[in-house]
């Protein structure tokens, strides 16, 4: 990954609609009606499809936001150059709806509605198998502990702790939605990659 990449369209466009939303439901008067409807609401009566959109461009806290943008832009400008800016995207919203219809069907199962979900996590989870499959011998310096490890190896122990943490109901995170974004975006990748449409 070449860290003089500039930042190409998508990624740009998304980390200004996240940020510009963010700021909405932090500083404006109608901060908490933006995420009561734009959050994913899952087992309740006001919940709408177009939830599995709006709730990946809302998210908790400025840590929650941080983290999501950082990896997007880290992970998101090569993918885009990879894939090419219209596939991104729909790579991208495909690994976070996915992420969305993995963590309800998990909640249907384990009782566990209503459930609110907000946050890019699992669309960004689908950029960091994406790069792991792409290019799994590219090393990725870990921030704790602060390590080098190739992007195969941070992918496999990444998901394994997600499955372990959403099965073990550890927090409140929507695990689950990380694995489902990872599971996605796997069979995205190898469904055009099978087309001949892409190549790694």
């Amino acid at each position: 990954m070449n860290p003089n990449m500039q930042t190409p369209p998508v990624v740009k466009n998304l980390l200004i609609i996240n940020a510009l939303v963010f700021l909405a439901t932090e500083l404006l008067p109608i901060g908490d009606r933006l995420m009561h409807y734009g959050a994913l609401s899952l087992g309740v009566p006001w919940a709408h499809t177009y939830q599995y959109i709006t709730y990946m461009f809302l998210h908790a806290n400025f840590e929650h936001f941080f983290f999501n943008m950082f990896a997007l832009w880290m992970f998101g400008r090569t993918l885009e150059y990879n894939l090419g800016s219209q596939r991104f995207l729909t790579y991208y919203v495909a690994c976070g709806v996915g992420a969305a219809l993995v963590q309800y069907g998990v909640a249907v199962l384990l009782g566990e509605l209503p459930m609110f979900i907000v946050g890019a996590s699992g669309a960004v989870m689908g950029l960091l198998l994406a790069f792991g499959v792409m290019h799994p011998n590219a090393v990725i310096m870990l921030l704790i502990p602060p390590i080098p490890m190739k992007a195969k190896w941070f992918v496999i122990i990444y998901a394994l702790i997600e499955l372990f943490l959403g099965w073990r109901g550890v927090g409140q995170v929507a695990h689950f939605a990380h694995v489902g974004g990872m599971l996605w975006g796997f069979l995205l990748l190898h469904y055009w990659k099978k087309r001949g449409q892409i190549y790694f």
